[in-house]
């Protein structure tokens, strides 16, 4: 696997800080979540202390689920290069993770990837990895950031707006969710806002006078169903993920992980009303007979339930153009689905915080001059190249009322050859994988090397 300091996401390069830095005493990260503990990780390089704050309660289990995070509950992937950046933020996280439970996983010689009805030839890519559940995922780095020395985590503490002296934020309002909890001005040198996909840090920014940033949206209507089995053992011979995605004719799909504890992740996934997964056991045994291969079905029919269904709906991927703002206050900055949200299936959420964390360490090693502008610059790479493959596929879908460009329809025909002959040719399966797990960016599917194997190998294709 590569070294992630030469990730082709690289941040664009800043100007060398001209200004005197300011006070790195305190810096405050609002959300606990994953790209929240992230940047906390990260600041506690360059801040004397961190504080992170969420209103949520934190679980002491590893492996539980919390109320404000409904998605915890279902399938999730972090790819390639969000598992070495995590190492490397995280030293020793792979073998915590191995000694909770998570079981190793080779990608892709133990995956069977359908990507549009196209199965993958299987590749080698690199090291093994543990393959854990959100929760468990979650609960380790958070158990690793808290030890930090400079680190303090306050779970049930609502944020209610920043603390603003006209052209910088300075602090949080803050409330206890406690009974007696009183309204709390927590100063800061930095506020790092790791809120959601909500609208919060748009409706905060402009109660102190500055513009909401460019929503951009697109609606896909998704839903998930998901329920943990027990399988029996080699039910599916060497597979560990066994993933089917939603096509144009069916716009339906699933994931089988295993993970921790022996325990098999089954989640279904259906676009429109007309395809939602159902959440009573009879309707959804019959909604997994439509997706799944006859040994995949034969599997989870023998199968042991081990929880109840849950389900989810996703209404659109949305993104924040905080790099397009002309005026941005200082000591304020934005990461995870705060600043761009996708669709799930794709799996790229966890994997671009991680990447989004390290162009804040890159950022703040280059001083403190136009921090915001700089982070957001920065952090606009691995974000474009993730928000035109969740977009681009989704725009092949029917069922997806938003509809594509002209390049973006080119680009899907193309797409849908390359898959074709990503079935046997495996220097084209294992370009495709890379572009998945974000190792690369997605214009290397189109490098003259491989757009020559794919037009070599789809025979007669003829472009539009």
């Amino acid at each position: 696997m590569p070294d992630t300091k030469k990730l082709t996401f690289r941040p664009i390069a800043s100007t060398p800080a001209r200004a005197t830095p300011r006070n790195r005493e305190h810096a405050i990260v609002v959300g606990a979540s994953i790209a929240g503990l992230l940047a906390a990780r990260v600041l506690s390089e360059s801040f004397d202390q961190v504080t992170v704050l969420d209103r949520d309660t934190l679980p002491e289990r590893l492996t539980s689920n919390r109320r404000a995070v409904p998605q915890g509950h279902h399938v999730h992937v972090l790819q390639l290069v969000g598992h070495e950046i995590l190492e490397r933020l995280l030293p020793s996280l792979r073998e915590e993770a191995l000694q909770a439970g998570a079981p190793t996983m080779r990608p892709t010689t133990e995956m069977r990837l359908c990507i549009s009805g196209h199965v993958l030839a299987g590749v080698h890519m690199g090291s093994e990895f543990p393959s854990s559940s959100r929760p468990l995922l979650e609960g380790l780095v958070r158990r690793r950031v808290r030890a930090l020395p400079n680190v303090t985590i306050r779970d049930r503490c609502s944020v209610l707006g920043l603390i603003s002296d006209g052209g910088s934020v300075r602090g949080v309002q803050a409330r206890d969710l406690a009974p007696d909890g009183d309204l709390q001005a927590l100063r800061a040198d930095l506020v790092v806002a790791a809120t959601g996909r909500g609208g919060r840090v748009p409706a905060w920014l402009e109660s102190i006078g500055y513009e909401r940033p460019v929503e951009e949206r697109v609606d896909i209507d998704i839903h998930y169903a998901t329920r943990y089995l027990r399988l029996r053992p080699g039910a599916l011979g060497t597979d560990k993920v066994v993933y089917s995605s939603a096509r144009p004719g069916r716009p339906r799909g699933y994931a089988l992980v295993l993970e921790e504890d022996d325990r098999w992740h089954l989640g279904l996934l259906g676009y429109g009303p007309a395809h939602r997964p159902p959440a009573d056991v009879a309707g959804w045994k019959a909604y997994v007979a439509t997706v799944a291969d006859p040994d995949v079905l034969a599997a989870i029919e023998h199968a042991s339930p081990l929880s109840e269904i849950v389900t989810h709906a996703f209404p659109a991927n949305v993104r924040r153009r905080y790099e397009r703002l002309r005026r941005f206050p200082d000591g304020l900055l934005v990461t995870g689905d705060a600043l761009c949200s996708f669709n799930p299936v794709y799996g790229q959420g966890m994997t671009l915080a991680a990447l989004e964390a390290v162009a804040l360490q890159r950022c703040l090693q280059d001083g403190d001059s136009r921090l915001a502008h700089r982070f957001f610059k920065a952090a606009s790479v691995p974000v474009n190249s993730a928000w035109k493959l969740a977009t681009g596929a989704d725009f092949a879908l029917p069922e997806v009322t938003a509809r594509g460009t002209l390049p973006d329809r080119l680009v899907n025909r193309y797409i849908e050859r390359l898959l074709g002959v990503a079935e046997r040719d495996e220097d084209v399966a294992r370009t495709f994988i890379e572009v998945l797990g974000m190792l690369v960016p997605p214009t290397r599917l189109l490098h003259p090397t491989t757009a020559m194997r794919v037009l070599r190998g789809s025979r007669g294709w003829v472009q539009a």
